[in-house]
């Protein structure tokens, strides 16, 4: 990979596709360092003043964490801008990484899709919410069946079309971090493929 003055690399998909773990794993295997990465899941609004809120089932107001408006954009890109500063490659991984952090200006960026089929996200995210932090599991099913679906594909999918790489992450996240690494050394070079 050739030098950079600072990276950010963002990865962007659907709940449970594997963003945080393939986050890990390109830690690992980066070429350069110090690596840095920031979770798009720690810079959510923190009050009802700004966000999207909207009831749950028995009416109380509740952060749609579906909307990339519910994101603090603000101290996202503040903190992004500070680890540019300190670190050779920032990554930010989330739900919304490429969309919230449009405004940040880095010396050198590269933005991946961490697609995996819908079936697969959804039970990635049961094992994780409702078997790991005993979340309740009727009321994941129905967030997913009458808002996050939608949501994904409104705030999620469009950003598929202009990351720079979608990495299919049915391939573990120890084979796909290379190859991202490989990606992002030959961006500059014409006819480079958007798949791995």
């Amino acid at each position: 990979m050739k030098a950079v003055e600072a990276l950010l690399l963002t990865l962007t998909g659907g709940a449970g596709a594997g963003k945080t773990t393939l986050a890990a794993a390109l830690v690992e295997a980066a070429p350069i360092g110090p690596v840095r990465v920031l979770h798009g899941d720690d810079y959510y609004v923190d009050g009802p003043e700004r966000g999207v809120w909207v009831p749950d089932e028995e009416g109380v107001s509740r952060l749609d964490v579906g909307d990339p408006r519910s994101v603090d954009e603000a101290r996202l890109a503040a903190e992004v801008a500070e680890a540019l500063a300190a670190s050779s490659v920032v990554i930010v991984e989330g739900l919304f990484a490429r969309r919230v952090t449009r405004s940040v200006a880095a010396p050198d960026r590269f933005d991946v899709f961490v697609d995996l089929p819908a079936d697969l996200r959804l039970a990635r995210k049961i094992r994780r919410k409702c078997l790991g932090e005993g979340f309740p599991l009727d009321v994941l099913l129905r967030n997913y069946l009458t808002s996050r679906r939608a949501a994904h594909e409104r705030h999620v999918e469009p950003e598929r079309a202009v990351c720079d790489l979608v990495v299919e992450a049915v391939v573990p996240a120890g084979v796909l971090a290379p190859r991202v690494w490989v990606a992002v050394g030959a961006r500059s070079r014409p006819g480079g493929s958007r798949g791995c």
